[in-house]
Parts: structure tokens; C-alpha cells; sequence
């Protein structure tokens, strides 16, 4: 072999360590081990007589030769990347992979309205979910799409709906309603012991309440802070406080007459959440049927 050129396995074993800066996980992604693939890079940098990667034992970092090698072959890996998955339109059932970071709401939400459908109807694709509440950059983590509550997204992002959209509710037990009443507005909720809700980021979420068109937001406090709806609706049950929850999440509660609606006449707007992705002419065949079942099943 001349000494020069590369292998399509090395190009695409060196963007894997490029894109995730982390043996480990290029290795995981490439099913061998992290020990076979520093050997392997080893070997592919003697053989070039360029060093391309910095190591050390806590980080992993492109040298300026290897940053611009990367920029050169990533267009090429991606148009051999496409070639391949167009072969699926050749295919009576599509297959290949698809990665999709979505908040943990979302994914309890529609795991089994949306998501368990879709792999039934498709099952030669493989569907990863990232459920996580931090707001990622899904092209630098190496997603194919996202999801996000809002339609607030970045303008070199895609949007379309991702399951109907739903009212967000305020709930307590009848029994806390019995022993503390009721707010009648949502600046009341002060006076009562609601149950926060943090982001990964440490921010708390700010309640959302509409009247008259216009949006108002609630900086509630109480005893109990949480990170996910599923504690927050076992806590709400239990009696520890007023919670804010998706129409979703609390449906069911309300009919058996655990839980009580309150402050209904200012949670009467419905927003959704959205899948979004890089705005680029192509997209896998996966995130194309998967973008289209959405659509579908609205």
C-alpha cells in the first residue's frame, strides 16, 4: 500500500475520534475497542508521517493538521454516506439508523403513541434516543434530529410538529385544595407550596399562564424542587404541592379524581413540542420516513 494514501476505514475511523474528542465513544460507535482504535490511529498517523491528533491521558484534540485534513474528507465521507443510504429507496422496507435527542417529557409523552408505532411499522431501522433535558447541539453531538418544546429554534434549523399539541395544566389533590383552598389567579401561586421543576442547566422553570393573548410567567417557589415530570406528578399525588404538568401526563389522574384542575381559565393555549434538524437538501432515509410517519399521525 502506498504510505500516502488511506483506507475508507481509516477516513471514517479518524472522523469518529475527531467528532466526539473521545476514543471511547468513537470506539463504542465503531464496535471495537478503545485500546484496537488509538493502535489503529497510531499506526494510520506512522504511516502518513503527520501527526493528526493530540493526546493526553484526560483529552483528546486535533492538531492544526488534523483540523484542516478533517475539513477536506467530511464532505467526501458524507457524499459516500449519502450514496449508500440512497440504495434504501431501492428497498421495499428502509433500514439504517437514526439518532434523536428529545426531553424526557417528550419521550414519556409519545413513547408509545409515536415511537413504538414507528418501529413496528419500520423495523429494519434503528432508532437511538438521547432522552435528555439539556439543550444540546445535536450536529456537534452527533444527532440526526431533536426535540424541543416551542417552536423557538435556531435559523439553520428545520421544524415540524412532533405529536399534538396540549395544554399545560396547574393540579393538586383534593385534599390539599381541602386544607390550603385554591389561587384564582396565577400570581397567587405564591402564597401556596408548589412543586418546582429545575433544568439541568440549575434553572428553575418559570410557570406559563395566558390571558388575553398575552403570555405571564410565574416564578413559583415551595419545598420540593425535581428534575423530571414522573416524580413530580408521584409527588403531586402525594399532596406536597400545586404542580404544573402537561394535559398528558395528568389526564388520567384527573378522571379517576386524584388530581383537580386549577386555574383553568388561564391555561387554555396549546403548544407542542417540535423535531428539528439541520436545514441541508439531504436527510437520511431513516429521519425522511421518520419526519414523514409524523406527519402522518398527527
Amino acid at each position: 500500500m502506498n504510505p500516502y494514501r488511506a483506507t475508507l476505514q481509516e477516513l471514517e475511523m479518524f472522523a469518529a475520534i475527531a467528532q466526539h474528542l473521545s476514543f471511547r465513544k468513537a470506539a463504542s460507535e465503531r464496535n471495537i475497542t478503545p485500546s484496537a482504535l488509538s493502535h489503529a490511529m497510531r499506526n494510520f498517523e506512522e504511516r502518513l508521517g503527520v501527526r493528526l491528533l493530540n493526546r493526553t491521558t484526560r483529552k483528546v484534540a486535533l492538531t492544526e493538521a488534523g483540523d484542516r485534513f478533517l475539513q477536506r474528507i467530511q464532505p467526501a465521507l458524507q457524499d459516500l454516506a449519502q450514496a449508500v443510504d440512497e440504495l434504501n429507496d431501492w428497498r421495499s422496507d428502509p433500514r439504517g439508523s437514526l439518532r434523536i435527542s428529545m426531553p424526557r417529557s417528550a419521550e414519556a409523552l409519545f413513547f408509545q403513541s409515536l415511537i413504538l408505532p414507528f418501529m413496528q411499522r419500520y423495523p429494519d431501522i434503528t432508532l437511538e434516543i438521547d432522552s435528555n433535558d439539556t439543550l444540546l447541539d445535536i450536529v456537534a453531538a452527533g444527532f440526526d434530529a431533536g426535540v424541543r418544546y416551542g417552536a423557538v429554534l435556531a435559523q439553520d434549523m428545520v421544524a415540524v410538529p412532533f405529536g399534538i399539541p396540549m395544554r399545560a395544566l396547574a393540579v393538586a389533590t383534593p385534599e390539599f385544595i381541602a386544607r390550603y383552598g385554591v389561587p384564582s389567579t396565577p400570581a397567587e401561586l405564591l402564597n401556596f407550596s408548589c412543586i418546582e421543576r429545575r433544568f439541568p442547566s440549575g434553572r428553575r422553570y418559570r410557570w406559563e399562564f395566558w390571558q388575553d393573548g398575552q403570555k405571564q410567567e410565574v416564578a413559583v417557589n415551595g419545598s420540593l424542587v425535581l428534575d423530571n415530570n414522573e416524580r413530580i406528578l408521584q409527588a403531586a399525588l402525594a399532596g406536597a404541592g400545586i404542580a404544573f404538568l402537561h394535559q398528558g401526563t395528568v389526564m388520567e389522574a384527573i378522571q379517576r379524581g386524584d388530581l383537580v384542575e386549577i386555574l383553568s381559565d388561564f391555561t387554555q393555549v396549546e403548544e407542542g413540542f417540535w423535531l428539528y434538524y439541520p436545514s441541508r437538501k439531504y436527510l437520511s432515509t431513516p429521519l425522511r420516513y421518520f419526519i414523514d410517519w409524523l406527519k402522518e399521525n398527527r
